[in-house]
């Protein structure tokens, strides 16, 4: 039929038509993800962030390079990423390479983020302990103070990530659990896709 997912041959396509139909029909955050690295020791950790924009190079997400997921981003290059609109009974689940954004990328997104947001990149020391919450309103006092008018400048341990992805999987929920799945896969970043149906 006209509009049957499992016939595109175009998965950044069809994940751009995804994630549209999602902004009109999720009532909060249409572009939050599940991200999944893993330790040292290959202990899986999962979270919630948001997509920060996507294109031909891949899904960009920012954080601190200091954090738990920076570090772990940092340390093995590689990750997952799942969307699920729950509005919409889909899921899109993709794994890959990951690089870190250009000076110049980060530099422009940080400039879009509010103000308090761009304060508390400085004031807080992500993932590691606070002894209360007094701590961390005193250092956003400090920073507050410190950047009281003009431009706040991006702390340099503060960045993007890109997720090349090298697989693609688009699901939909269909009654008796009988859901359609097709996955997209290639070797490599620029290499050409193959797609296969996958049962549910």
């Amino acid at each position: 039929m006209k509009d049957d997912f499992t016939l595109s041959e175009e998965p950044l396509k069809l994940f751009g038509q995804w994630l549209s139909d999602a902004q009109d029909s999720e009532p909060n955050d249409p572009t939050a993800l599940s991200l999944a690295t893993v330790d040292e020791d290959g202990l899986p950790n999962v979270r919630m962030v948001l997509l920060k924009g996507f294109d031909e190079r891949g899904f960009t997400i920012y954080t601190n390079f200091e954090s738990q997921k920076g570090k772990e981003l940092l340390a093995s290059k590689k990750a997952a990423m799942c969307f699920h609109w729950k509005s919409l009974r889909r899921q899109v689940r993709l794994r890959g390479t990951v690089s870190v954004v250009s000076d110049e990328e980060a530099d422009e997104y940080f400039a879009t983020r509010p103000r308090g947001s761009r304060i508390g990149a400085w004031a807080s020391q992500q993932s590691r302990p606070l002894e209360g919450r007094f701590a961390l309103e005193k250092a956003v006092a400090e920073y507050t103070a410190k950047y009281p008018v003009g431009a706040i400048p991006r702390p340099s341990y503060w960045s993007g990530f890109r997720l090349s992805p090298v697989s693609i999987e688009f699901w939909h929920d269909r009654k008796f659990r009988l859901h359609d799945r097709i996955v997209f896969s290639r070797a490599a970043e620029g290499e050409a896709w193959t797609k296969t149906r996958l049962y549910p």
